[in-house]
């Protein structure tokens, strides 16, 4: 069960402020859950690396500890996730969050590891650009499991004209993306069988800085982003490519500058977000192995029907820069993205039965290259600590080459049983 060192600093300054503050044992609530999880592909394809149809089958314990000191104004938490994949045998400890509050006057500090969100996107992220779990959001993982925690230090101002937040990231955590021992899809590198990665080193020129001003203004609530630091997503080195048989994964640098709005209005609440993002090592679109720099668009629109109903609208675009740059150097053999892209989400919300059921559709359509992805769950709560979940995840397109065409053949169900303690 090996973990990361920056996890283990994390709980180790946890526990160090537990000691220190003298916190008592009713100051102290620990709670956690069982969940057992399993998904299964549907489609009779297999992995080239694995014969199994099962996609997931995990069991996981959750441990949660929180705690506080009044004396110092202080607080601390931890969730810690212990799992076993069923499919390796492997058992592993994920450290979810492990982080210490300190608040003084005006000002808020939270360090260790945390889970960051922002953004008004239901779904769709703009300016949350800290790091996703898309392997557990396909195989149909609880939706908390999508995001990744980072190590880092949140500042966070609370004043009358205006609050700020802002976090400093010393170590760079990548999306985690679906690979070949548990997906099948179309990789137009395949040729490529050496393959290595590089992630940014942990330096100071390196540090990840996002920052965040955000208030209410005339019943609406407005922020104002930025961001310095590097693609979640994989680029290619180009001149490895080109030069010899290795596949040299790296993250390019990235600045991004946006706003979002949300307001109640229209008997629901209406958001709107955009978004810049610069890609500071290729400007100019020349560079085939680096994401040219885009614009990113939402609109959405979310209304509660009765007690029990909730649905919600979406509309998202991505507008490429330097597009003929792109064409213009694009390597031989590999599929063109669009300089427009765009998607339409829907989502379906029922509870039934005095609540006890609870019936969700969440389904992405691209217009523009004619994908789509749907998620449907059905979920049964048994008692207050009981619950179970069946759903499925539907992937198509056109062609193999979108970005949810590519996972055509990896429909699957999911089944999870949930017990809180």
């Amino acid at each position: 069960m090996k973990v990361p060192q920056r996890c283990l600093i994390g709980l180790w300054l946890v526990f160090m402020v537990i000691g220190a503050s003298g916190t008592r044992a009713e100051d102290v609530e620990f709670r956690g859950f069982y969940l057992g999880m399993a998904s299964l592909r549907t489609t009779g394809e297999r992995p080239v690396v694995s014969d199994s149809d099962f996609m997931l089958g995990r069991n996981l314990l959750r441990l949660d500890l929180e705690g506080w000191a009044d004396s110092v104004d202080a607080s601390f938490q931890v969730r810690v996730d212990v799992v076993h994949d069923s499919l390796t045998g492997d058992v592993f400890l994920d450290v979810r969050e492990a982080f210490v509050d300190y608040s003084v006057g005006p000002l808020d500090f939270r360090l260790g590891r945390q889970i960051v969100t922002w953004g008004v996107g239901d779904l769709i992220f703009i300016n949350d650009v800290f790091p996703k779990d898309w392997t557990a959001f396909f195989t149909g993982q609880p939706l908390e499991y999508l995001k990744r925690g980072v190590d880092g230090l949140r500042v966070r101002y609370t004043g009358k004209p205006v609050n700020i937040e802002l976090m400093v990231v010393p170590f760079f955590e990548p999306d985690r993306l679906p690979a070949y021992d548990n997906f099948v899809f179309f990789d137009p590198l395949a040729a490529f069988t050496r393959r290595m990665t590089r992630e940014p080193s942990s330096r100071l020129s390196n540090l990840e800085i996002a920052g965040r001003l955000y208030r209410n203004l005339a019943g609406a609530d407005l922020s104002i982003y930025a961001y310095r630091g590097f693609w979640r997503q994989p680029g290619v080195l180009t001149p490895q490519l080109l030069e010899t048989a290795d596949l040299v994964f790296i993250f390019p640098r990235l600045n991004v500058f946006g706003a979002s709005l949300q307001r109640a209005m229209l008997k629901g609440v209406v958001s709107a977000e955009v978004g810049y993002y610069d890609s500071e090592d290729d400007r100019d679109g020349v560079d085939p192995g680096v994401p040219n720099s885009q614009w990113r668009f939402l609109v959405g629109y979310q209304r509660q029907i009765g007690d029990n109903t909730t649905v919600g609208i979406q509309y998202y675009a991505e507008v490429m820069a330097d597009f003929d740059a792109y064409r213009r150097t694009l390597m031989p053999g590999m599929p063109v993205t669009p300089e427009y892209r765009d998607w339409i989400t829907f989502r379906f919300d029922r509870m039934f039965a005095h609540q006890t059921w609870l019936w969700s559709l969440f389904v992405y359509y691209g217009p523009k290259e004619s994908d789509y992805y749907a998620i449907a769950s059905l979920t049964r709560k048994v008692s207050d600590e009981l619950s179970v979940t069946l759903g499925m995840n539907l992937f198509g397109g056109g062609n193999d080459t979108t970005f949810f065409g590519r996972f055509d053949r990896d429909d699957n169900l999911f089944f999870r049983v949930n017990y809180q303690f």
